[in-house]
């Protein structure tokens, strides 16, 4: 991956004050020496070239980093929540806010010291920062499979604009036992692109078909695993809570305990929750 990405920033939709409070809150990153990378539609833009209004800004940290940039929030004015404990902050001014995101809502995309050696340095709303490399962001968008929310499109954008140069071995590494997520958006990837298919080596595809091909020969599981609610919060409750399916987002298998699943329920829109089609 390149270690600078000159390409014009989505802030285009922002009012001047919004624009103020980013560049306030990333200088005192920045002073501070806290770690931190810039996400969501500004490294989406830079690395694809597709500008996107943005309502927010997405600042990725470790879990570990929350409290001391909480403190350094603090003496600067501004305050700071932890919405859901096993993956999201935010830091208020007003009307206004920014995510401080250290995982996944679905608990699996934690962010971990490898975000931070593999970020390449640009240049955010006039303020030098890092933005979160594009593994990463592939590893984390391929999981948002909502009713209201999609990110496949995104983790296409993604692999056309960067496919020659990506870390292949390492994205695969990043999706460790969930690899059949990984292998049906490169499937769609040759779908959508077909005269870009070659973006995707060959030695992945023949890697992922052959243990498709290894499991699918193989006696299923016994347990009665509901894997579906790493993908939605929603649209699987059904399956965890009528019929009785494990959920996969739960310790030992995933990374959520039962009051970070109940919690991330609980923050669904009421008027979606109580649609049945929804569950």
């Amino acid at each position: 991956m390149p270690d600078t990405i000159l390409t014009s920033p989505a802030d285009g939709a922002l009012d001047a004050d919004t624009i103020a409070f980013y560049q306030k809150i990333l200088h005192i990153l920045n002073d501070a020496g806290l770690p931190y990378l810039v996400g969501g539609a500004y490294a989406f833009n830079r690395y694809t070239g597709i500008n996107r209004n943005t309502k927010d800004l997405d600042i990725f940290i470790r879990r570990s980093d929350f409290e001391g940039i909480s403190e350094a929030m603090r003496r600067a004015g501004y305050e700071t929540e932890l919405t859901f404990p096993h993956w999201l902050g935010k830091i208020h001014a007003h009307d206004t806010y920014i995510d401080l995101i250290f995982s996944s809502g679905n608990g699996i995309a934690e962010v971990d010291d490898a975000w931070f050696e593999y970020a390449p340095a640009t240049e955010v709303l006039g303020v030098q920062t890092k933005i979160s490399p594009a593994e990463e962001m592939i590893w984390s968008k391929a999981f948002v499979m909502e009713r209201e929310r999609f990110d496949g499109a995104d983790v296409m954008h993604l692999i056309q604009a960067l496919g020659d140069r990506l870390d292949w071995r390492r994205l695969l590494a990043r999706f460790g036992e969930h690899w059949r997520v990984l292998l049906s958006h490169l499937t769609l990837f040759g779908f959508i692109y077909p005269s870009d298919r070659d973006r995707v080596p060959a030695w992945l595809m023949d890697e992922l078909i052959e243990r498709l091909k290894q499991e699918t020969h193989a006696p299923p599981p016994r347990d009665s695993l509901c894997l579906g609610t790493l993908l939605s919060r929603e649209q699987y409750l059904n399956d965890i809570e009528r019929q009785g399916l494990e959920d996969g987002r739960l310790i030992p298998i995933g990374n959520m305990t039962e009051q970070d699943t109940a919690h991330w329920t609980a923050a669904i829109p009421d008027e979606r929750k109580g649609d049945g089609a929804s569950q």
